[in-house]
């Protein structure tokens, strides 16, 4: 397996200060649009509250019952495990113990109550955005690929429908949980996040030998598959060897469910610009793009190293990764594998 043109050795793919700026920028700036519609709740919930004159009146309003209600603290995950009788007792303490007390301000203290525990929820998506930022990037520079390359392709939305791509289609990645194209006669079905039943749990990438309409029956047919991989779209440093991790071990599982049958699926990972590495992996990685036994992509298989030569914890690190903005850590790790079986 070739190492793609623009890397030239292991420093290539150490991630610049600047890949791992951008990344959080591209955290906050999501964090904002999710964050967009919740303001627009609170500000419509200021003027029902004002509207309603008094704060008896106000939460005793059952048009805005569930936002008052997660004013009153409690979650929408929460909420459902509540009685009317519980839900009665939480909205009773938000009035006696803060509206009452705002006074005439009560409807600005109601507002911003909501948005304290709707703000809880954003933080607890933001966990989850990276892996989403990850896949819209991997979707995008593939769709890329696919169309300098005039192949057509079509994606699969969030509600299992597919879409005939359009060129130059802007926003696709948003909402697409697949790919399908046709090279040499092949036809390719990439599907995200999805439960593979030979391994017992999802896994983040599934290259599958098949026509789209034949995918969800093809994911319970381990020789249908021509490659599996993770894709981590984690941006800060500090959990890089967490991230590895978790990478190593859902490798390691994928192998040993696949040893157990005849297919030879490929396997791989694909991290975010500023995805750390320790900085001794920067060689392993190299030496695995000139392998000339592409068959088993083991960028991840040993990472991190626990130990120096001197049988020392190696406790230096320094991130890897942004070095190459189509590198072996991302697309091309994945994809250079779709080019080996076609």
């Amino acid at each position: 397996m070739h190492p793609p043109a623009h890397l030239s050795g292991a420093e290539d793919l150490v991630t610049k200060p600047e890949a791992t700026r951008a990344g959080f920028l591209a955290l906050a700036i999501e964090r904002n649009r999710l964050s967009t519609p919740l303001v627009a709740q609170a500000r419509a919930l200021k003027v029902a509250a004002a509207s309603a004159g008094s704060v008896e009146r106000c939460v005793g309003d059952p048009a805005i019952r569930p936002a008052v209600l997660a004013a009153a603290g409690v979650s929408d995950k929460a909420a459902k495990h509540f009685t009317e009788v519980e839900e009665q007792a939480a909205i009773k303490d938000l009035a006696d113990s803060y509206l009452a007390l705002a006074g005439a301000n009560f409807p600005d203290e109601l507002a911003a109550r909501f948005l304290l525990t709707k703000g809880d929820a954003i933080g607890g998506a933001m966990r989850n955005v990276g892996g989403r930022l990850g896949q819209r990037k991997l979707l995008r520079a593939m769709a890329s690929a696919l169309e300098i390359g005039g192949a057509t392709y079509q994606w699969l939305d969030r509600d299992k429908v597919w879409h005939a791509a359009r060129a130059n289609e802007a926003g696709f990645e948003i909402d697409a949980r697949g790919l399908h194209w046709t090279r040499q006669g092949k036809n390719r079905t990439l599907l995200f996040n999805r439960r593979v039943p030979a391994v017992r749990t999802n896994v983040d990438l599934c290259l599958l030998n098949c026509e789209r309409e034949q995918a969800d029956a093809a994911i319970g047919n381990p020789s249908a598959f021509v490659a599996l991989g993770e894709l981590k779209g984690g941006v800060d440093p500090a959990g890089a060897d967490e991230h590895w991790k978790t990478t190593r071990s859902a490798l390691a599982r994928i192998r040993t469910a696949f040893a157990e049958s005849e297919a030879h699926p490929r396997y791989s990972s694909s991290g975010r610009p500023s995805f750390g590495l320790w900085r001794a992996s920067c060689g392993g990685a190299w030496r695995t793009t000139r392998s000339p036994t592409p068959r088993i992509s083991r960028t991840t298989a040993n990472w991190p190293p626990s130990r120096n030569g001197s049988g020392r914890c190696r406790r230096r690190h320094r991130r890897v990764g942004a070095g190459g903005p189509a590198g072996l850590l991302r697309l091309p790790a994945f994809a250079s594998m779709t080019r080996a079986r076609g």
